[in-house]
């Protein structure tokens, strides 16, 4: 499987990365460490968790996810074998993020609280990637660009990038981490990470975990062009819109035990439109001779700014057909094509 640089950190990294969210919740540990065996067999090197997970988020499941990789890692003894990435969470309200009930921030005593937590439940004494899941501060759309513009209200404890990015440049010299990255951030935001880097000799950004798939191409308008130039390159969540773009759902369909028959978290690929281009890119698949998952997921790895797609399944049948992705090049005519359809169905789902 094809290896691309994390940003300027020096760690390679597989083109898929395995995640991990349904761990602990639809998936139980056996079935979580069948996952990690069969990736890594499959040439997948890179592994996402966060101290979020399972989802969807409930006290009780809270960073069941991060343990049973932990597990994992303790009775393959491969700990050498894996990138292991993590995340802290943003700004929240729910309060069992920390042992003092503390709404969640993102200050130094927070940030120190959490990557200590997970290496606990990774049973490790480093992560390679430790990234911040979301923003302190409250922004328009969450995971990318806004398709409309909505105002936010700016908090008076919102804690100042700089001092978030000073604590993680002192984990990165305490030894617990090795890169750090971005999640669900804007081009603002982004752009403020990479110039406190550059102004204050602080660690840089080595990476940015952002929804992108064909239906919701928003990371182009803006983040695209500061992914290439500052080496901020894209960690894509949701490539399968959560399960939509493999046509699983089409028609009002509800499979026994997907997410959408299980959970109400699926609005945001719902959107006015948004059946409509599932739709034409499982018809285009199929005139193309591929599985829906292997057009989606070739289509967001062939972007010159992705570093790696983040596949996530609850069975190894999913997960087989998300790994035979990554053998997949799409030429220029599919390529046209796909446009085509993006054309007349515009990031319905952002």
């Amino acid at each position: 499987m094809q290896k691309r640089p994390l940003g300027s950190s020096g760690i390679d990294v597989s083109v898929l990365c395995l995640g991990s969210m349904n761990w602990g919740d639809q998936n139980t540990e056996r079935e979580g460490h069948a996952q990690i065996d069969r990736a890594l067999d499959a040439g997948v090197n890179f592994i996402d968790t966060a101290e979020l997970y399972a989802i969807p988020p409930l006290p009780d499941t809270q960073g069941r996810s991060e343990e049973i990789l932990g597990t994992w890692m303790q009775r393959s003894g491969r700990r050498a074998d894996i990138v292991l990435a993590t995340k802290v969470v943003g700004r929240s309200k729910n309060t069992w993020f920390r042992a003092d009930a503390s709404p969640a921030r993102l200050t130094r005593a927070q940030i120190n609280e959490a990557i200590d937590a997970s290496l606990r439940r990774l049973r490790t004494d480093y992560v390679d990637l430790y990234q911040v899941h979301w923003p302190d501060r409250d922004i328009s759309a969450f995971g990318g660009n806004p398709t409309v513009w909505k105002g936010v209200d700016r908090h008076a404890d919102e804690t100042p990038i700089e001092v978030t990015l000073e604590a993680l440049t002192d984990l990165v010299k305490a030894g617990k981490v090795r890169a750090i990255g971005l999640s669900n951030e804007s081009a603002w935001g982004t752009m403020q990470y990479v110039q406190a880097s550059d102004a204050n000799g602080l660690a840089p950004i080595q990476s940015i975990q952002n929804a992108y798939s064909l239906v919701n191409r928003t990371f182009e308008t803006g983040l695209a062009e500061i992914a290439d130039r500052e080496k901020v390159g894209l960690l894509a969540y949701s490539p399968l819109a959560q399960g939509f773009l493999t046509g699983k759902y089409l028609n009002g369909a509800r499979p026994k035990a997907a997410r959408r028959t299980l959970f109400n978290r699926q609005q945001r690929y719902e959107k006015p439109g948004s059946h409509e281009a599932y739709a034409a890119y499982v018809d285009l698949a199929r005139e193309s001779g591929l599985t829906p998952a292997q057009l989606a997921l070739a289509f967001v790895a062939s972007r010159s700014f992705t570093t790696s797609v983040i596949i996530g399944a609850t069975s190894l049948e999913q997960l087989d057909d998300d790994l035979s992705a990554a053998g997949i090049r799409l030429d220029a005519d599919l390529e046209s094509a796909i446009n085509a359809v993006h054309q007349r169905h515009c990031n319905p789902a952002p």
